[in-house]
């Protein structure tokens, strides 16, 4: 009987919490980052850029319960390869994949709730040491910043301009 009644509790509580719809997550560029997407790193740059960055937001987000319900509206306002892009391989003879720099993106966003009450979550960070930007990918800091900026996001904390 004991069992019972905790299996019913348990699955009363599963109930609820699968009746919490997921944050929508959506993600733009910026104008001026989408010009130099254009005429720098490209359009494949930019496609894989917005969906990794939705992606790690999305994952961060079902793991917690922070913005249930919510929506969140974020543009991708500047990013900077740790390597040489495609584009940028093609548009340069001479450039080597060898070439490595320090990286990173910013994030202007904003949360909406279920009420209509929106929050801003903003976030930026650009590697500032050269001897840690020895990355093996173009975008690795990028990367870096989306999954920090998502695990932030996740525990619902305020999110603030470095």
């Amino acid at each position: 009987m004991r069992l019972l009644s905790i299996t019913a509790a348990l699955l009363l509580a599963s109930a609820t919490t699968a009746a919490a719809a997921p944050a929508s997550v959506t993600v733009a560029v910026a104008p001026e980052l989408q010009k130099k997407f254009d005429k720098t790193y490209g359009q494949r740059e930019a496609a894989f850029l917005t969906a990794d960055l939705r992606e790690a937001v999305e994952e961060a987000l079902a793991k917690a319960a922070a913005y249930d319900g919510a929506r969140i509206e974020l543009t991708l306002v500047d990013v900077k390869p740790n390597r040489p892009t495609f584009k940028q391989l093609s548009d340069t003879p001479g450039l080597s994949f060898e070439s490595f720099g320090v990286g990173g993106a910013a994030i202007e966003g904003r949360v909406i709730g279920a009420d209509g009450a929106e929050t801003r979550v903003d976030y930026k960070w650009f590697e500032t040491d050269i001897r840690q930007s020895r990355a093996n990918w173009i975008w690795s800091d990028a990367e870096w910043t989306f999954d920090r900026y998502a695990r932030k996001l996740a525990r619902g904390k305020a999110l603030a301009r470095r």
